[in-house]
Formats: structure tokens, C-alpha cells, sequence
């Protein structure tokens, strides 16, 4: 189910590559805008992790990527819950190429994901070409 979901947001974003298998990465990389103060955060959280951002919590539910393209792609599930209501302001899949195709509509926040967090050994056999 899950698969299907993002194959179906990758077709929705106008990609012109498809994918094999994902991986499910540990933790990933997102990254916050305060519209007011213009100040820029990024949080490397694991998978289930939270990170305070004013009166809202983002929660990184899972990362996962391509197996054949590991760094160059990123699908993150997350869940952005205001503190003062207990309300979900968002809860879905973020595609770290294609960030506001599924965003956070928030009048002062900025929520995107950056990459999922991809082992070494990984990187290093993608760099040398298998």
C-alpha cells in the first residue's frame, strides 16, 4: 500500500524516471523557515523522532528512498501537530524534489524534507558506478 502511494505521488510530480524497490532509511534530514524571522533550521531526525518548532511539533514517521538511486531522491512521512489545539496541521508524505506538491500550509512555518539519511557504503557504490 504504501509502495503504491508513492509511486502515485512520484507520477503526480511530473517525474520522468521510475523506481525499484524503496528502502526504509533510520532517520532523514527536514528543514524549517520561521516566516517571521527569517531564520532557517535543519533537524536530523530519526525515524519516530520529534522536533519542537514554536507551537508546533514535526514527527519524521518514516524516510525512505529509491534503492537504485539512494541519495537522489527522498519520500518522508510526517506529521506536524499544533501543541495549542493537539490538532494535526499536516500528516502525509513530503517528496524531498517536489516540496510543494504535499506541503505544510501554515501562515508562519515552512516544513520540507532534504534527504533520508543513506549508509556510507551505499553512497560510496553509487559514486563508483554499482
Amino acid at each position: 500500500m504504501k509502495t503504491a502511494v508513492l509511486a502515485a505521488l512520484v507520477l503526480m510530480s511530473g517525474a520522468s524516471f521510475a523506481f525499484g524497490a524503496v528502502v526504509d532509511a533510520t532517520g532523514g534530514l527536514v528543514r524549517t523557515l520561521d516566516r517571521m524571522t527569517g531564520t532557517i533550521a535543519d533537524y536530523d531526525l530519526a525515524a519516530g523522532q520529534s522536533q519542537a518548532l514554536g507551537h508546533l511539533n514535526v514527527t519524521l514517521d518514516a524516510c525512505r528512498y529509491p534503492d537504485d538511486l539512494p541519495t537522489g531522491e527522498a519520500f518522508a512521512h510526517v506529521t506536524i501537530i499544533d501543541l495549542e489545539t493537539a490538532t494535526p496541521v499536516f500528516q502525509g508524505w513530503m517528496i524531498a524534489s517536489s516540496p510543494a506538491l504535499s506541503a505544510l500550509d501554515h501562515p508562519r512555518y515552512d516544513v520540507w524534507v532534504l534527504r533520508c539519511d543513506v549508509p556510507e557504503s551505499t553512497v560510496a557504490a553509487e559514486g563508483s558506478g554499482g
